[in-house]
C-alpha cells in the first residue's frame, strides 16, 4: 500500500523560494499549498503612526517621511511595501511554474481564510516571514505549525535580529526552528544553529543598517535548510521537542529612536579600539 505524503503548507508576506525548491526536493513531502497574507502592516490612524514614527525615527526623520508624503515622493515605508509586493508576484510566478497551489487572503484571521487553509487538511504548517500568528491559524494543521527565528531562543526572542546581538556585543547570531506557541519564539526548539558575528568596520563604516540587511541576506540559505530538516524530522516522527526555559534571555522589541542613538555611540567606541 502506498503511503501518502506529509502535506505542509506555509504561510507567508515574501518569496520563499528557496525554502520552497528544498521541501520539494524531499520525496515524502508535498507542499499542499502557499497561503500569502496581503495586509502585511495594520491599518492605523495618522495621529498613531505620526506617534510611532517619532518614537522610533525621531523628529528629523518623522518630517522628512511625512513631507515626501506630501510632495508624492517615494518613503522608505513605502518602498518597504513596493518590495513585499514585487517578492510577492515572483512568488506567483514561481509557484505557476512549479505547479504548487497559491491562495492569497487579506488576512489570515479571517473566517474566510482560515476556512481555506483548514480544507486543504495539511499535517504541518510553516511561518516564514509574517507578522504574529495566533493559535486559532497556527493549530489549524494536524501537528501544528513550526516558525524559523532568527534569533538564538530562548536568550534571544522577538526581534529584531542581529540588532540586540550587535547592541549586546555578542559574537554570534542564532537561528531557531521551533514549534509555534502562543507567546512569540516560546515553543519547543527543533533545531538551532549559531552564526559568527563581526562588524566590518572598513566595509560599514557606522552604517548598521545596511551591515544587518546583509548579514540577514546571508542567512537565508541556511534558514530554508534548517526548516527542510526539521519538516522532514517531523514526517518521520523523529523530531527532537527541547522544551525552552524562559527564564533565561527576554524577548525583545523594535529599537526606538534612543536605542538606536546609543547603537551609534557603541559602534563609534567600538571602531576606536
Amino acid at each position: 500500500m502506498t503511503r501518502d505524503k506529509f502535506k505542509v503548507i506555509v504561510l507567508t508576506h515574501g518569496n520563499p523560494r528557496l525554502l520552497l525548491d528544498g521541501l520539494l526536493k524531499i520525496e515524502e513531502i508535498e507542499v499542499a499549498g502557499v497561503f500569502v497574507e496581503t495586509r502585511t502592516q495594520p491599518e492605523r490612524p495618522f495621529v498613531e503612526k505620526l506617534k510611532r514614527s517619532v518614537k522610533y525615527d525621531g523628529y528629523g526623520a518623522t518630517f522628512k517621511k511625512f513631507a515626501a508624503k506630501i510632495v508624492g515622493s517615494e518613503t522608505e515605508g513605502g518602498e518597504a511595501l513596493n518590495a513585499v509586493a514585487e517578492n510577492q508576484n515572483a512568488l506567483k510566478s514561481f509557484a505557476e511554474k512549479k505547479g504548487i497551489t497559491l491562495e492569497t487572503v487579506e488576512s489570515y484571521h479571517s473566517d474566510d481564510a482560515k476556512e481555506l487553509i483548514r480544507s486543504v487538511g495539511a499535517d504541518l504548517g510553516i511561518l516564514y516571514g509574517t507578522n504574529i500568528i495566533k493559535k486559532d491559524v497556527f493549530s489549524i494543521p494536524r501537528l501544528g505549525s513550526i516558525n524559523v527565528h532568527q534569533g538564538l531562543a530562548p536568550l534571544y526572542r522577538g526581534g529584531p535580529s542581529v540588532f540586540w546581538e550587535l547592541f549586546n556585543g555578542e559574537k554570534e547570531v542564532g537561528v531557531t526552528v521551533h514549534f509555534v506557541a502562543p507567546k512569540v519564539d516560546t515553543g519547543d526548539v527543533i533545531l538551532q544553529k549559531s552564526f559568527p558575528l563581526e562588524y566590518d568596520f572598513d566595509k560599514y563604516d557606522l552604517d548598521y543598517e545596511r551591515f544587518m540587511e546583509d548579514f540577514r541576506e546571508n542567512l537565508q540559505v541556511p534558514m530554508a535548510e534548517m526548516i527542510c530538516e526539521s519538516v522532514r524530522l517531523i514526517a518521520a516522527g523523529n523530531e527532537p521537542r527541547i522544551k525552552q526555559d524562559l527564564s533565561l534571555g527576554k524577548r525583545y522589541r523594535l529599537p526606538v529612536k534612543a536605542e538606536k542613538d546609543a547603537m551609534l555611540r557603541i559602534l563609534r567606541k567600538r571602531r576606536r579600539i
